[in-house]
């Protein structure tokens, strides 16, 4: 039985755990530790005494758990079996991750959902070896960075769909707007990750998304674009001034077809648009029936007619929205309406609110109804 007289790594540069091949050890045997590697004796399985880098001369009193053990007489070059394993210490940093499929994540601002793609790279050390041996590496001969990388290929994709979901909404960051924060979400990704990793004795390094994006063509990022401008033209000239902007584009076409002009003035200053834009409305509407004769006798037909109290105001009422296949909201009664004179939102639109006992379309709720009566008709496409 031939015996070793000089033990050091012989594995190559991707292995991060190597199990010398013999067994078949002695004392005064060289033990060769390379920098940033650590050596184990093992011995039916169990992990005994460990030796840091240098090199040493193999006696009993540096190995003094694994003597206990086989109770090696003192002096000579006694034989003994034992198993030597090798952990390189070094850093491996070209780690790349990617989704294959795109995750669904829900914009915290404008609540629509998005499937997003996403890719990177990060680096692993082992940062303790001991731990690593015993979790891992098991009763295998070597194991690589490969191996490592395959093993924690599905916990880190599973992970971060969570782990970037949470950063979204602690931090009510849009998905519009997430590749301005790439540097943030990879601190927090690698905080988070690390403790995972940390069980099998493995440090996560320079953790960073190289992208985080959404295919333009799609219809969840086209309507989300369409919600993010609303709010912008919302926040630059304040909700009661687009709500009046919008009522006027309204009025103007309703005064374009003078059938329906006094129906809509009626019915628009009603529905709850504001005081300030029904004041403005109002007067308006004075203007066009002093220059417009019919609508002067309409009013004055319905002016002999008792006149009936003012609706009362609206109560506070969440509504939800799918439209395609995404469900948005909640809503206010006032966005529903800027929506619908918007054209964002017609009758088929599907609408649930509290109360419901399931979706409905718009046409068939009455304060939504309401605010849709108030449109003009479409333009007649046989008209002379």
């Amino acid at each position: 039985m031939a015996i070793f007289n000089v033990i050091k790594y012989q594995g190559s540069d991707k292995e991060f755990a190597w199990r010398y091949p013999y067994d078949n050890l002695n004392i005064g045997s060289q033990l060769v530790v390379n920098t940033s590697q650590t050596a184990f004796f093992v011995r039916g399985g169990v992990i005994y005494d460990q030796f840091a880098p240098g090199t040493y001369t193999l006696k009993t009193n540096n190995i003094p758990l694994l003597n206990k053990v086989i109770n090696i007489p003192f002096g000579g070059e006694t034989p003994f079996k034992a198993e030597v394993w090798f952990i390189n210490l070094i850093n491996k940093l070209d780690c790349k991750w990617g989704t294959l499929n795109p995750i669904q994540l829900e914009d915290p601002k404008y609540g629509v959902i998005v499937p997003v793609r996403a890719y990177g790279q990060y680096g692993i050390k082992i940062c303790r070896p001991k731990i690593f041996l015993e979790t891992l590496v098991g009763n295998m001969d070597s194991y690589s960075s490969d191996k490592i990388l395959e093993y924690f290929k599905g916990k880190v994709l599973s992970s971060l769909t969570s782990l970037v979901s949470q950063k979204l909404v602690s931090e009510n960051i849009s998905i519009l707007e997430i590749n301005a924060h790439l540097d943030s979400m990879s601190a927090f990704c690698q905080e988070k990750l690390s403790i995972e990793f940390k069980k099998y004795g493995i440090d996560v390094v320079n953790f960073f998304f190289m992208s985080i994006n959404a295919s333009e063509d799609d219809s969840s990022v086209k309507k989300l674009k369409e919600a993010k401008d609303f709010a912008a033209r919302i926040k630059i000239i304040g909700r009661d001034n687009y709500q009046m902007d919008k009522s006027f584009d309204v009025l103007g076409k309703a005064a374009e077809n003078e059938g329906m002009s006094s129906n809509f003035i009626g019915a628009g200053i009603g529905m709850g648009v504001g005081m300030g834009v029904g004041n403005q409305i109002g007067n308006m509407s004075n203007q066009m029936v002093n220059t417009n004769p019919q609508i002067q006798t309409q009013q004055q037909t319905q002016s002999q007619a008792p006149q009936m109290p003012p609706p009362p105001p609206l109560s506070t009422v969440q509504y939800f929205l799918y439209i395609n296949n995404v469900q948005t909201g909640p809503y206010s009664i006032s966005d529903m309406q800027s929506m619908i004179l918007d054209k964002q939102v017609d009758r088929n639109v599907y609408v649930w609110k509290q109360g419901m006992q399931g979706w409905d379309i718009a046409n068939n709720v009455p304060e939504l109804n309401q605010i849709l009566n108030t449109l003009p008709p479409p333009f007649p496409t046989n008209n002379p």
